[in-house]
């Protein structure tokens, strides 16, 4: 079975993601329904409605079949606009009033952007999206896009188009083919719409032979002139996507066999583009960069850290890669402002991992092969990346405490780096850096960026990582989430510079058991034992797998009771009164 079997939403959000710019929308009043703007069909009804009782009729439940049995035939949308209004200017009038927001409609949200509107200004601003055709007389997609610092090219008559800035430079083209309510030049009955001005029609065979097509709040039965441009498209270099909630006419069957489309059924359009906006920024969030690039890049500073004489070379490589970093976060989809979703939550996460993994695996390298040097450019970044993160001072806790992520990610691969070649003394080094803080004393790595004293730290944020399930009794919540992902985590990076080891769990408790006792140096000697006298004989350290994981707390409390490895570890500068036996978790 095929992974994509049966998800074209999915195979539509990866063709957009890997062929940036190519999709082009068409979207109908469908788009706008959620706005509280109606279709042709209700205001229609509601035409006939409003002109039967101007006559006198009485109020009927089904204006439509009211109209079937006193004057006959089907209630036709341009029929009736044409005989309430002769000129283009009076049509534009009545339009008005459904389109336009007043004082209560703001009031209750209508016809406002939807999410939908929302949704696809996101993928234009992102530069997934660039050219978008529709038949709505309103201007929600404008002021969504405005609202999302996206400056659109409107075209909405021929005269406009002549002026208008080319395609092919603008980053986001509306071709709005009815026209806009506010202009009296507006398209809306038979005559009007069975044919389009050359220059529409040049502009649309152009649209529809070079740019794959997503369709939504359409139904390809009226408007003559857009499904003839549609069904003349001369070839389809890319693929088209048909939405639709519920079986589609035939007018639109034909199409879509012509296209060679795929059909999506939805729900409503905001659904569907607030999913297919969401699965584009989670492919763009989770890419890793280039797998070779970043290989090359490690076997780069694998070389220079060996001699003394590629110092100053070292520096500059990892400087650049800080720079680089740098620039990988300071994106508008990192800002700490916006609503917390699980989602969202997850995507972050991805994105922080994807931007730190060169220079994470950097820092382990130099924490394996080092010679103690490299130590003040792991401070600095550190110390770089906290500054630049507590500059933001406002916004979601959630997305505050995230913001410092990368340093996490950084100390952990350099720890753990340091640990697989028994350095101890820098591991110490490292737990013991000071961070400092605007207006507060400064803090130790150890006791501002490890596990529990983290800022992002919290079980309730980290059990929504992908994979840990949780349920309203919470018989599967992980334990230790945040422990949890940074191992999986470094189980992907770590044999870049950890190489082989017979047990790549064990290396990652000892990096948590000798963080946790690193931590424990905040207290005076008095202070634990005040500790141990009131806890049955246990302290309380900041602890995360090593703390349900038998296996691994065993052997090191082993390895901690033979003289050898104790000795090593306390010249090294960590502090061994403190015995594993005395964790409090």
């Amino acid at each position: 079975m095929s992974i994509l079997a049966g998800d074209p939403l999915t195979q539509l959000a990866f063709s957009m993601f890997e062929n940036k710019g190519v999709y082009a929308l068409l979207l109908g009043s469908g788009l706008s329904r959620a706005a509280g703007i109606p279709t042709g069909w209700e205001i229609t009804i509601d035409l006939v409605r409003r002109v039967a009782l101007a006559k006198g009729i009485e109020d009927q439940a089904d204006w439509a079949e009211w109209h079937r049995k006193e004057i006959g035939g089907e209630p036709d949308y341009s029929a009736l606009l044409a005989e309430l209004a002769i000129s283009p200017a009076e049509r534009r009038s009545i339009l008005h009033s459904y389109i336009e927001p007043d004082k209560e409609d703001r009031a209750e949200g209508k016809k406002l952007p939807t999410a939908a509107h929302h949704a696809i200004a996101k993928l234009v601003r992102d530069g997934y999206v660039r050219v978008i055709v529709t038949t709505n007389f309103d201007r929600l997609l404008e002021n969504a896009l405005r609202e999302a610092g996206v400056e659109p090219t409107v075209v909405s008559s021929p005269d406009t188009l002549l002026g208008a800035e080319p395609i092919t430079h603008s980053s986001c083209y509306v071709l709005k083919l009815h026209g806009d309510y506010k202009d009296a030049r507006i398209l809306n009955t038979d005559e009007e719409l069975s044919a389009y001005p050359d220059s529409y029609g040049a502009l649309l065979d152009r649209i529809f032979d070079e740019h794959g097509l997503v369709v939504c709040g359409w139904s390809g039965e009226w408007d003559h002139a857009l499904r003839a441009a549609m069904l003349r498209a001369p070839n389809r270099r890319y693929p088209a996507f048909w939405t639709a909630r519920g079986k589609v006419g035939a007018g639109a069957e034909a199409i879509i066999d012509q296209r060679k489309a795929v059909s999506i059924s939805i729900p409503d359009a905001d659904s569907f583009f607030t999913t297919l906006s969401e699965r584009v920024t989670t492919l763009a969030a989770t890419q890793k960069q280039n797998p070779l690039a970043i290989d090359l890049l490690i076997g780069s500073v694998k070389r220079y850290v060996a001699k003394p004489e590629f110092r100053i070379r070292l520096d500059e490589v990892l400087t650049q890669e800080v720079n680089k970093l740098f620039d990988r976060l300071d994106v508008p989809e990192l800002s700490p402002q916006g609503p917390w979703s699980g989602e969202e939550f997850r995507q972050r996460v991805a994105r922080y991992e994807a931007a730190t993994e060169p220079l994470a695996k950097c820092f382990g390298v130099l924490g394996r092969w080092g010679d103690g040097s490299e130590l003040a450019i792991v401070a600095e970044t550190i110390r770089a990346v906290v500054t630049r993160a507590n500059k933001e001072g406002s916004g979601l806790t959630a997305w505050l405490g995230l913001r410092t992520y990368p340093a996490v990610l950084m100390m952990t691969a350099y720890g753990l780096g340091l640990i697989r070649s028994e350095r101890w003394k820098p591991l110490h080094d490292l737990f013991s850096l000071q961070i400092a803080r605007e207006d507060r004393d400064p803090k130790t790595v150890a006791n501002y960026l490890f596990l529990w004293e983290w800022k992002g730290w919290g079980d309730d944020i980290w059990n929504n990582m992908a994979g840990f399930t949780t349920t309203a009794n919470n018989n599967t919540r992980r334990k230790t989430p945040l422990s949890d992902h940074l191992y999986d985590v470094f189980k992907d990076w770590g044999p870049s510079f950890v190489g082989v080891v017979a047990d790549d769990q064990l290396l990652f408790d000892w990096f948590e058991a000798l963080g946790g006792l690193a931590h424990l140096e905040e207290n005076s000697e008095d202070s634990l034992k005040e500790q141990l006298s009131r806890h049955d004989n246990k302290v309380r350290m900041s602890t995360g797998r090593l703390g349900w994981r038998g296996e691994g707390f065993r052997s090191i409390e082993h390895d901690l009771k033979s003289t050898e490895r104790r000795t090593a570890l306390y010249k090294r500068g960590l502090p061994m009164g403190a015995k594993p036996t005395s964790i409090c978790t």
